[in-house]
Protein backbone atom coordinates (compact mmCIF):
# COMPACT_ATOMS: atom_id res chain seq x y z
CA UNK A 1 0.00 0.00 0.00
CA UNK A 2 2.57 2.86 -1.15
CA UNK A 3 -0.09 4.65 -1.42
CA UNK A 4 -3.37 4.62 1.04
CA UNK A 5 -5.46 7.11 2.29
CA UNK A 6 -6.67 7.46 5.91
CA UNK A 7 -9.67 9.33 7.62
CA UNK A 8 -9.18 10.36 11.17
CA UNK A 9 -12.55 10.78 13.35
CA UNK A 10 -12.60 14.59 14.44
CA UNK A 11 -14.87 17.38 15.63
CA UNK A 12 -12.54 20.30 15.14
CA UNK A 13 -9.98 19.49 12.88
CA UNK A 14 -7.23 18.86 15.35
CA UNK A 15 -7.99 16.22 17.77
CA UNK A 16 -9.74 12.98 17.66
CA UNK A 17 -12.87 12.57 19.21
CA UNK A 18 -13.31 10.56 22.40
CA UNK A 19 -16.36 8.97 20.81
CA UNK A 20 -17.45 6.33 18.32
CA UNK A 21 -15.83 6.58 15.25
CA UNK A 22 -19.47 7.19 13.30
CA UNK A 23 -20.05 9.34 15.45
CA UNK A 24 -17.62 12.45 14.50
CA UNK A 25 -18.81 15.46 12.67
CA UNK A 26 -15.92 15.01 10.30
CA UNK A 27 -13.68 13.38 8.69
CA UNK A 28 -10.01 14.65 8.34
CA UNK A 29 -8.74 12.41 4.81
CA UNK A 30 -5.17 12.67 4.48
CA UNK A 31 -3.22 10.62 1.74
CA UNK A 32 0.43 8.74 2.32
CA UNK A 33 2.29 9.03 -0.69
CA UNK A 34 6.49 9.56 -1.04
CA UNK A 35 6.18 8.78 2.86
CA UNK A 36 4.62 11.80 4.06
CA UNK A 37 0.87 12.38 4.51
CA UNK A 38 -0.86 15.09 2.71
CA UNK A 39 -4.63 16.67 4.14
CA UNK A 40 -6.55 16.05 0.56
CA UNK A 41 -9.85 16.94 2.06
CA UNK A 42 -12.63 17.03 4.99
CA UNK A 43 -15.57 15.82 4.86
CA UNK A 44 -19.18 16.48 7.06
CA UNK A 45 -20.54 13.61 8.79
CA UNK A 46 -23.97 13.31 7.11
CA UNK A 47 -25.04 9.76 7.86
CA UNK A 48 -28.26 9.93 10.00
CA UNK A 49 -28.13 8.85 13.78
CA UNK A 50 -28.56 5.22 14.87
CA UNK A 51 -31.92 4.13 14.79
CA UNK A 52 -31.33 1.06 16.81
CA UNK A 53 -29.77 1.78 20.46
CA UNK A 54 -26.33 0.66 19.50
CA UNK A 55 -24.20 -1.47 16.43
CA UNK A 56 -26.90 0.01 13.93
CA UNK A 57 -25.92 -2.08 10.48
CA UNK A 58 -27.24 0.99 8.59
CA UNK A 59 -25.07 3.48 10.24
CA UNK A 60 -21.99 1.43 9.88
CA UNK A 61 -23.26 0.86 5.93
CA UNK A 62 -23.71 4.94 5.89
CA UNK A 63 -19.88 5.55 7.04
CA UNK A 64 -18.55 2.79 4.99
CA UNK A 65 -20.16 4.31 1.67
CA UNK A 66 -19.07 7.62 2.86
CA UNK A 67 -15.69 7.33 3.05
CA UNK A 68 -15.43 4.65 0.38
CA UNK A 69 -16.02 7.49 -1.89
CA UNK A 70 -13.12 9.29 -1.23
CA UNK A 71 -10.90 5.85 -0.94
CA UNK A 72 -10.41 5.75 2.31
CA UNK A 73 -8.47 2.13 3.14
CA UNK A 74 -7.52 2.90 7.12
CA UNK A 75 -9.33 4.73 9.62
CA UNK A 76 -8.46 6.25 12.89
CA UNK A 77 -9.94 6.83 15.90
CA UNK A 78 -9.39 6.78 20.03
CA UNK A 79 -13.13 4.91 20.33
CA UNK A 80 -14.85 2.68 18.06
CA UNK A 81 -18.54 0.93 19.07
CA UNK A 82 -19.33 -2.34 18.07
CA UNK A 83 -19.67 -1.75 14.92
CA UNK A 84 -15.94 -2.37 14.46
CA UNK A 85 -16.95 -5.50 13.36
CA UNK A 86 -18.39 -4.49 10.27
CA UNK A 87 -16.23 -1.56 9.15
CA UNK A 88 -12.94 -3.60 9.72
CA UNK A 89 -13.87 -5.54 6.32
CA UNK A 90 -13.35 -2.74 4.64
CA UNK A 91 -10.76 -0.86 6.09
CA UNK A 92 -8.14 -1.50 8.58
CA UNK A 93 -9.57 0.01 11.70
CA UNK A 94 -6.73 1.63 14.76
CA UNK A 95 -7.32 2.44 17.58
CA UNK A 96 -4.93 5.13 18.54
CA UNK A 97 -4.15 6.26 21.76
CA UNK A 98 -2.54 10.38 20.79
CA UNK A 99 -4.67 12.97 21.53
CA UNK A 100 -3.46 15.34 19.11
CA UNK A 101 -4.11 13.91 14.64
CA UNK A 102 -0.44 14.95 13.74
CA UNK A 103 0.36 12.41 16.61
CA UNK A 104 -2.32 10.25 15.26
CA UNK A 105 -0.30 10.87 12.13
CA UNK A 106 2.75 10.05 13.45
CA UNK A 107 2.12 6.87 15.43
CA UNK A 108 0.13 5.46 11.83
CA UNK A 109 3.65 6.13 10.09
CA UNK A 110 5.32 4.22 12.61
CA UNK A 111 3.61 1.23 11.81
CA UNK A 112 3.04 1.12 7.80
CA UNK A 113 4.25 -2.14 7.40
CA UNK A 114 2.08 -3.40 10.24
CA UNK A 115 -0.76 -1.85 8.49
CA UNK A 116 -0.38 -3.07 5.30
CA UNK A 117 0.20 -6.39 6.55
CA UNK A 118 -3.45 -5.94 7.92
CA UNK A 119 -4.46 -4.71 5.10
CA UNK A 120 -3.50 -7.52 3.26
CA UNK A 121 -6.00 -9.67 5.00
CA UNK A 122 -8.81 -8.23 3.59
CA UNK A 123 -12.14 -9.16 4.86
CA UNK A 124 -10.45 -11.43 7.47
CA UNK A 125 -8.59 -8.40 9.24
CA UNK A 126 -8.78 -7.64 12.60
CA UNK A 127 -8.14 -3.79 14.27
CA UNK A 128 -5.37 -2.31 15.67
CA UNK A 129 -4.53 -0.93 18.69
CA UNK A 130 -1.38 2.10 18.65
CA UNK A 131 -2.11 3.22 22.61
CA UNK A 132 1.61 4.72 23.92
Amino acid sequence: MKDMKIALATDDGKKFIDRHFGDANLYKIYRLKDNQFQHITTIDNTVDEEEEVHADPKKAKGIAQLLKQENVQVVCSRVFGPNIKRIRKKFVCIVIGQENLQDGLKKVEDNLDLIESEWEKGRERKHLVFRD
